[in-house]
């Protein structure tokens, strides 16, 4: 079926009008997914409308999620669109390498300190952040943004809520906004559901390019989104160098903001360097709990300039959408618990020495793969990502595409993103030998050879 053998036929005669025409009939269930739209042109003719303006409409359906182009195929009315996330794949029999998760055995027991946090009732009106988790965490984000002449902070719910809510305080529909490619999901998905457009920045071992970002600076972003640290998927850490010429480059767009999801924080092995300069009018920089005291904490500190945190004060209105002073003081009575910060040492230290020893596993059975910093691995094929994976999948694993990371970089969709700090020794094993084999079995499938 198509729009044109449904009635009411779709009528406007600017853009809006279009759209809201479509979306009126997507509504009352006259157009369902995979119902074709109209060809630009036949539309246009039809009703009596500049190209451009239909051109305008299924842009903004397109942005909105309505409806997905297919280039030769068409513009269709889209469905409930699966986003990849983070976490174990349900129901599957297969060894999950795919989820992204820190070590549950390595993460702190709230119990030794829960009963230090139980205090009055907090009541609607009072601050938003509990006074001394506000001065341990100011203490914390200073030391990493020592050359910023003032610093604010926010308490969010997460380090995805505070990207979508830094986001949304700041940039309308539309509104280009560079990020990292490969890239992390949560971001990703973020910048789907707000309507922005995404500028893939290329990211090499030492993190986002200079050379990507000035490209992406020159086609009007007005927000940068930024991994210091531990970038997902790649592992990779910005160096001192890298660091430094990335602010160069943002000396001349002081306005722009500039967003640091540091997410490893306490747990990484790298120095923290920052892309924000001391003249830099707009930036944010976001830690959360969630890798080394459980994704359950659902917590992440932002440090911003005034301006910055006074907008983003304004979408975290107290009554309905504070951060839990009970969650405040669980999260400062564990992060100033002696014990659980060497907890933490320890289990960074874990996680860069388990990937080490399976990296090192991988190139010994002919795979070349890298321990850079974070919870996973990324590592490169030589073969399609996806090709592999079904012969891992053969083989008792499931595995995670770097094709679901991908925004522009083609060279990503032949990687796999691997979670392997918590495999046993035979299991890495027998891991290594496996990868091997799949990627010579993709390998011969793809030259059109009997695997």
């Amino acid at each position: 079926m198509t729009a044109l053998d449904t009635p009411p036929a779709i009528a406007g005669s600017t853009a809006t009008d279009i759209a809201e025409s479509v979306r009126g009939l997507v509504e009352r269930g006259m157009l369902v997914p995979g119902d074709a739209l109209p060809p630009v042109r036949t539309l246009a003719e039809r009703l009596r409308v500049n190209r451009n303006t239909v051109v305008a409409a299924y842009r903004h359906l397109a942005q909105a999620g309505t409806v997905v182009t297919r280039g030769r195929g068409g513009t269709l009315i889209a469905g409930s669109p699966r986003m990849p996330q983070e976490g174990f794949a349900a129901g599957t029999v297969l060894r999950d390498l795919g989820t992204g998760n820190p070590d549950a055995a390595l993460i702190p027991d709230p119990a030794r300190v829960l009963s230090r946090v139980i205090g009055r009732p907090v009541l609607y009106g009072e601050p938003v952040i509990d006074r001394e988790f506000e001065t341990w965490a100011s203490a914390w984000m200073r030391q990493a943004m020592v050359d910023q002449p003032e610093l604010r902070l926010t308490i969010t719910g997460g380090a995805s809520d505070a990207i979508e809510r830094l986001l949304g305080q700041s940039l309308t529909r539309e509104d280009a906004v560079a990020v990292e490619d490969p890239c992390f999901l949560s971001t990703m998905n973020i910048l789907r559901l707000g309507g922005y457009r995404a500028v893939p920045v290329p990211v090499d071992h030492e993190g986002m390019t200079v050379a990507g970002l000035r490209a992406a600076l020159d086609a009007g972003v007005r927000a940068i989104v930024s991994t210091p640290r531990a970038q997902n998927p790649t592992g990779a850490s910005l160096s001192a160098a890298r660091a430094a010429a990335l602010r160069a480059v943002l000396a001349e767009h002081p306005y722009v903001l500039v967003v640091e999801d540091d997410h490893f924080s306490l747990l990484s092995e790298r120095p923290f360097h920052t892309i924000v300069g001391p003249e830099h009018e707009r930036w944010a920089l976001i830690r959360s709990v969630s890798k080394f005291l459980g994704p359950d904490m659902c917590l992440a500190v932002t440090a911003s300039d005034p301006d910055t945190a006074a907008r983003l004060a304004l979408r975290l209105s107290p009554g309905t959408t504070w951060v839990s002073h009970l969650l405040q003081r669980l999260a400062h009575a564990l992060l100033t618990d002696d014990a659980v910060r060497d907890d933490i040492r320890r289990a960074g230290a874990h996680y860069a020495a388990r990937n080490a020893a399976v990296a090192q596993l991988l190139q010994d059975a002919g795979v070349p793969a890298h321990a850079a910093d974070g919870l996973n691995l990324w590592v490169p094929l030589g073969a399609p990502a996806r090709a592999v994976g079904e012969h891992l999948m053969r083989r008792g694993w499931l595995a995670r595409s770097g094709e679901e990371f991908v925004l522009a970089g083609a060279d990503a969709a032949q990687h796999l993103r691997l979670t392997v700090h918590d495999l046993t020794d035979a299991e890495a094993t027998r891991l290594a030998s496996d990868l091997s084999a799949a990627i010579d079995a993709a390998r011969s499938m793809e030259a059109g050879q009997p695997s």
